[in-house]
């Protein structure tokens, strides 16, 4: 019952110490009581004051945690755990705003109408709750506390433009995570704070921000009541929260009570949004600026006074009405949520009988549900432990809590699995501390008290090896107090600076991590780029220097050089002559670079003569007309030519010239020109690259080595194909020497007359039936069916002799000497 005795209302925005107004209040009284909104903050309330007054004077009531020394003189407690039928001199009930929170606004309401110390009450809130605290106590004095510090409206700024010391407002876990994420990568990590994470872990997690191991703060709106953090700046992701019942748009008190946790002290703040967040009314802005919102109009409120006769009686007297205008009666909450439930159950039903079985009920009924998403089970374990407490003994089974507390003794998992697990032990350290349901309960307190506060080390571990990456934050702090970065590179080639990883050195390449980005980024790429300077200069040198073994030709068309790509080739005036390109030139000076690009197109001179020596005889060849013609062609088709396009330079060959061309490797096909020796695998390949150089692209890996066709591919340009030594026929890709041979073969038999493909044909093309049919006829034969036989008879190639015509026609038009004479001008 309400006591006489002076009653005050501390009203104010945040940060204007009226929690600290409180504590020396309370502390100047022989005695007192403080309800505070979260264990979290009385715990760090119960510190304060038992370094002022002593362990032995001091108690912590919470639902999880009960220090009670024999004879304290002050108690520190949440607000439903405060014991009020204790009597005190002072006592006092923060955030009484929260009387309107549709969640626990009850309970706050039940403490303002009826907790009362003997000398003083006091109340601490926010300004709107002032016209209702005057209709309920009328002789209730007001303290008004201005804020210490201003609050100023920073507008919309991106993730990566947040200044240090933001915290990160969002309104589900998985946002938060999302979030976390992004910081880790962009900002070098942040600490996570939610609703849902144990004390301890909260405590961990908030001391890792205010030691400036991290510079961001994530978190749900549990910032916002009573955590005293050093926030600059706070920056809502969103601005729509789920209440328990649905989706709803943030209140401007709400906005208000969040925004206000930035600027500590002396020291003003900011708020504003992420971007893509929403936008915020500019009257809006400028009332959570001023500390104007609208005052509370109800509170809610639930009956205290319960009837313990029978199960219905409890439940009707939960739900009465309630008695004045100014409340509202509360929605449902868990506990009555869980008594509806039990109700339902005929064991439970029948247990509860008489007024103390009934009260028993309710009690069991008020154990947290720290999981939240679970109500089902819940209800199950509320049931089993009201039936075992209603057996004989009067307590739960030992066996049954020990074998319920190891299932939960693992540090193993991810942050949910952790979480999760935390959740179930706090609902079994609420329970070992009633000390009435359990047998030695000292020391079940104790296990599970050791046990989550097991499970909260290895959540913060997890939450800090996410959400943390220690590299970047340290290298972070080093750019804040702007000292010199100190670098080295390796002997792998990874690129140090103060000790830690920023990229990697490969070649004359540095790549740098790609978590280095923005303006910390930039500077850390910086000072390892001091670094860089002098190792690439002395790479490059090694590089100019470097023995032909050393350096090697990949597919991809780069030049490698001790396992890094340093040049590359791109397209010179002539396939056999590209020209080589450094990749990354950034620290080494043009006589330098000169000199390095000079190595390795020497290098690649003679690898192409190693490689391909008689491509190199037939450039270098002393060979004149037809002949001198024919073998330029021949060189720039990389090793073949179609025989139809330099038909009429044949024609006019000497036997001298044909002799020439002969004791340089060139055989004049029935389909190709051709050098037979560049068909194997090395060559092959060589020469893909070198065709794809000359034609502006990356290397195409040539077809496998021994294999004598292939199905074309027809996304693939057919002068690859003719590189790597294949004619495309019939829808194939069939190897030139191959191609040759078969179409030989296919002439010869055709001299006596329409013939039947043999056993040699079919080796040659290294195919069936059906694709060596095609390609006879794309050489030019017909088929025709006599006694089921297939029979082949040549027909001449499909617009052979048009296209030989105009072939003639050309070269007569133009002498072959007048073209042989421009193309030594031009090699």
């Amino acid at each position: 019952m309400p006591r006489d005795g002076r009653i005050v209302a501390v009203l104010g925005p945040t940060n204007t110490g009226k929690t600290h107004l409180a504590v020396e209040r309370m502390l100047g009284h022989p005695s007192g009581m403080i309800g505070l909104p979260l264990r979290l903050l009385a715990r760090e309330i119960y510190d304060r004051v038992v370094a002022q007054r002593g362990q032995r004077n001091v108690a912590l009531i919470t639902g999880e945690e009960k220090i009670v020394p024999p004879h304290p003189h002050y108690y520190v407690c949440t607000v439903e755990s405060m014991p009020l039928e204790r009597t005190v001199d002072f006592l006092a009930v923060d955030e009484i705003q929260l009387c309107a929170d549709a969640e626990r606004g009850h309970v706050f309401t039940d403490r303002l109408l009826r907790a009362r110390g003997e000398r003083e009450t006091m109340f601490l809130g926010a300004e709107t709750m002032r016209p209702i605290i005057r209709r309920l106590l009328p002789d209730a004095e007001y303290i008004s506390r201005p804020r210490f510090s201003r609050l100023g409206y920073a507008g919309e700024r991106k993730l990566s433009r947040l200044p240090r010391r933001s915290a990160v407002v969002a309104f589900s876990a998985a946002d938060v995570y999302a979030l976390a994420e992004l910081m880790r990568r962009q900002r070098g990590g942040a600490a996570v704070v939610l609703g849902a994470l144990s004390p301890r872990t909260r405590n961990a997690q908030v001391a890792l921000y205010q030691s400036g191991e991290v510079d961001y703060l994530v978190a749900t709106d549990a910032i916002g009541m009573g955590l005293n953090m050093d926030v600059d700046h706070v920056a809502f992701a969103g601005l729509r929260k789920f209440d328990g019942l649905h989706m709803r748009r943030l209140t401007a008190a709400e906005i208000g009570q969040i925004a206000g946790r930035a600027g500590r002290h002396m020291n003003d703040g900011t708020f504003g949004l992420t971007a893509g967040a929403g936008e915020l009314d500019p009257e809006l802005v400028e009332d959570i600026v001023n500390h104007r919102f609208e005052a509370v109009r109800q509170l809610h409120w639930r009956n205290s006074r319960l009837g313990f006769r029978s199960l219905p009686a409890l439940i009707h007297s939960l739900a009465m009405p309630a008695p004045r205008d100014e409340m509202i009666r509360a929605r449902d909450a868990d506990d009555v949520l869980a008594l509806k439930r039990l109700a339902a159950d005929p064991e439970v039903t029948e247990a509860a009988a008489g007024p103390a079985a009934v009260k028993q009920l309710w009690q069991v009924c008020q154990i947290p549900d720290f999981r939240k998403t679970m109500a089902d089970a819940h209800h199950r374990l509320l049931g089993r432990i009201y039936l075992y407490l209603m057996r004989p003994a009067g307590v739960l089974p030992t066996d049954w809590i020990a074998e319920q507390v190891r299932r939960l003794d693992s540090t193993d998992g991810d942050i949910d699995t952790l979480a999760n697990r935390i959740a179930h032990v706090r609902t079994w350290t609420y329970v070992t501390n009633r000390a009435d349901w359990v047998a030695d309960a000292a020391h079940w307190r104790e296990r599970t008290r050791a046990l989550e506060d097991r499970l909260s080390d290895a959540l913060h571990a997890a939450l800090t090896a996410r959400f943390v990456d220690r590299r970047t934050a340290a290298l972070f702090r080093r750019l804040r107090e702007k000292q010199e970065l100190f670098g080295a590179v390796t002997a792998d080639g990874d690129v140090l600076v103060e000790g830690q990883y920023v990229g990697k050195l490969r070649g004359l390449r540095f790549t740098a991590d790609a978590a280095l980005h923005g303006p910390e980024g930039r500077a850390v790429r910086t000072a390892a780029n001091r670094v860089l300077a002098r190792e690439i200069v002395k790479q490059a040198s090694h590089c100019a220097e470097a023995d032909h073994g050393d350096i090697a030709w990949k597919d991809d068309n780069r030049l490698w050089w001790r396992g890094a790509p340093v040049a590359r080739l791109v397209a010179g005036p002539h396939p056999l002559t590209p020209r080589v390109d450094l990749m990354s030139t950034e620290h080494v000076s043009g006589p330098l670079r000169e000199r390095v690009r000079r190595r390795f197109s020497d290098w690649l001179e003679a690898e192409l003569v190693r490689v391909c020596p008689q491509l190199a005889r037939l450039r270098a060849a002393d060979l004149s007309g037809a002949a001198r013609g024919l073998a330029f062609q021949v060189a720039e088709g990389l090793g073949v030519v179609a025989r139809e396009t330099v038909q009429p330079l044949i024609d006019t060959l000497t036997p001298d010239d044909r002799k020439a061309l002969k004791k340089l490797g060139l055989r004049l096909g029935f389909v190709d020109v051709f050098l037979p020796a560049l068909v194997k695998p090395e060559r092959q390949a060589a020469r893909s690259r070198l065709w794809a150089a000359h034609q502006g692209q990356d290397g195409n890996l040539p077809p496998p080595p021994g294999l004598v066709s292939l199905d074309a591919d027809p996304d693939l340009d057919p002068g690859f194909y003719a590189a790597c030594g294949y004619r495309l026929i019939g829808g194939l890709a069939v190897r030139v020497d191959m191609a040759d041979r078969l179409a030989g073969a296919a002439r010869e038999a055709s001299r006596a007359g329409p013939f039947a493909p043999d056993h040699a044909m079919l080796s040659l093309l290294g195919r069936g039936r059906e694709d060596l049919h095609k390609v006879l006829l794309a050489l030019g034969y017909r088929a025709q069916t006599r006694d089921e036989t297939t029979l082949y008879r040549f027909a001449g190639r499909p617009g052979r002799a048009k296209h030989r015509q105009a072939a003639t026609k050309r070269a007569r038009a133009h002498s072959p000497f007048a073209a042989l004479g421009r193309l030594n001008g031009g090699d």
